[in-house]
């Protein structure tokens, strides 16, 4: 399955990336300070564990976000959003990745989640994205559906922050 536009791995350089046509996202939250508060929002984010514990289903094809890894989130459990890895970053003080869209998707563009730390030690969550809708009700939901993805984004760093500040799930 190919991807559903063209600009394939634009977040990685440039997180504000926006192609014409396209409808650009850029949230970011602070989460914290330190390098233990970077290290566990590295891993939720790397790990799909932000995800889920947003409440979103995810079935991907490994454990990890991985540049080719397969991955559906399902929200509510009635829409489906095919989607794949184009890019991971695990820097000393960055760390995330990005997914593109692929056909079946309610959207078509590519989303980027990010954690880095500053060089004061603050650490940040940026959701970044450029979209445009795909499916007729993505598109019937026009400036409402684009706030719906704001707020999801917020909701991202306010997971994020809270699962830093829980002690780390034992598996």
């Amino acid at each position: 399955m190919s991807f559903t536009y063209e600009a394939v791995g634009a977040t990685r350089e440039n997180l504000a990336a926006c192609p014409p046509g396209f409808h650009p996202l850029h949230v970011r939250t602070r989460i914290g300070e330190g390098q233990e508060v970077f290290r566990r929002a590295a891993e939720a984010v790397l790990t799909w564990e932000l995800h889920r514990a947003l409440g979103l289903g995810i079935d991907a094809a490994a454990d990890r976000a991985a540049p080719g890894v397969d991955v559906t989130v399902t929200l509510a459990g009635l829409i489906k959003a095919p989607c794949r890895v184009v890019w991971t970053a695990e820097e000393s003080r960055r760390a995330g990745w990005a997914y593109g869209t692929l056909a079946g998707h309610p959207e078509s563009g590519e989303e980027a989640f990010v954690v880095d730390r500053t060089g004061d030690g603050t650490v940040w969550l940026t959701v970044a994205a450029f979209s445009r809708p795909a499916k007729w009700y993505a598109r019937a939901g026009g400036a409402a559906a684009r706030g719906l993805q704001h707020a999801y984004a917020r909701r991202c760093g306010a997971v994020v922050r809270r699962l830093c500040a829980d002690p780390a799930p034992e598996f």
